[in-house]
């Protein structure tokens, strides 16, 4: 399956975010794996099927500490001593 297929079903996307995984060949690991526009996510597996489930894990980990660390530090204050507006956005 497409990791943007997944993504879609993960985060219940109704439109396409297009990102750019790049795997290259590494002699000791199989392959070296990485998501170019989202520095973090980064992986290897002994083949790139291997690598883009891995790539995958990498990418809902990133994404699921990124979004935990945002709730959190909003919940330390930043809604009693700063205005802000918190909005999901979906990517087209």
């Amino acid at each position: 399956m497409e990791i943007l297929v997944i993504l879609q079903k993960r985060f219940k996307m109704k439109t396409n975010l297009k990102l750019t995984a790049v795997f290259e060949p590494d002699e000791e690991y199989g392959y070296i794996a990485y998501i170019e526009e989202i520095p973090g996510v980064n992986t290897q597996g002994e083949t790139i099927e291997e690598a883009k489930t891995n790539l995958l894990e990498a990418l809902n980990l990133i994404m699921e500490t990124r979004r935990s660390m945002a709730e959190n530090e909003l919940k330390k204050g930043y809604k009693s001593e700063h205005n802000y507006i918190k909005e999901d956005i979906v990517f087209a």
